[in-house]
């Protein structure tokens, strides 16, 4: 059974509601992102950082996975499928999705301040004097800018046995989940979906300027057809 592999970004959401990781002007929801997505913003204002999420969650719980995510979903008929996001969501596991890596970390988890490996579920809001068992405050698990992305070794070793790699939703900007397309084989085929694509279409590479749900049903649709 051949093996999809499948990197999403903002734009794989984007049509369930949730807003992408960063506006034009560099805002999220308003705020520099350094103010709400490092760890010396955290430092700086626990507060303003664990109410910025708790926005995000009650967001998450309101919308639900849209078309492209049943897709890939369908995709497990016949293929093998592992999903690598960049995204914090669950609308992957929400609508089906058996094998999601999550390489930015999970808004439904929070992990303790003391012990990264204390990570609990978590979907209402996380305040200060929320604590582990070991006193410790509770913070999101996100992967902040200037953190290590723990992940990124296992999503390697993932696309380095794709046959095809399907790309949706994402600038190919942030590093080093945008390094991952170079880790497949040579002979492997790269389809990338995003409607403002950031890279050409070459002798691997098939660029479609899509939405995510438009632009997965023509890949599927071309899948079919070579199969």
């Amino acid at each position: 059974m051949k093996h999809i592999v499948v990197l999403t970004g903002a734009g794989m959401s984007a049509e369930s509601g949730i807003k992408t990781f960063r506006d034009a002007d560099g805002l999220w929801e308003g705020h520099d992102v350094m103010e709400v997505a490092s760890p010396q913003g955290f430092a700086a204002n626990p507060e303003l950082v664990l109410n910025f999420y708790n926005q995000r969650r009650k967001q998450l719980l309101e919308v639900q996975p849209n078309n492209a995510h049943i897709a890939l979903v369908n995709l497990e008929k016949n293929y093998q499928v592992s999903i690598i996001t960049q995204n914090i969501d669950d609308l992957h596991e929400r609508a089906g999705s058996s094998n999601v890596l999550h390489l930015h970390g999970e808004l439904l988890k929070v992990r303790s301040t003391y012990d990264e490996f204390d990570v609990r579920e978590w979907n209402h809001d996380l305040i200060l004097g929320d604590t582990c068992n070991k006193g410790y405050q509770l913070r999101p698990h996100i992967v902040w800018f200037g953190e290590a992305v723990p992940l990124i070794p296992k999503a390697i070793s993932i696309c380095e046995t794709a046959d095809v790699l399907i790309i949706i939703g994402t600038s190919m900007q942030v590093y080093p989940a945008a390094s991952l397309m170079h880790y497949v084989k040579p002979d492997t085929k790269i389809f990338y979906i995003d409607p403002k694509p950031a890279i050409d279409s070459n002798s691997q590479v098939t660029v479609i300027d899509e939405t995510a749900t438009v632009g997965v049903e023509k890949v599927i649709k071309r899948l079919n057809e070579r199969a």
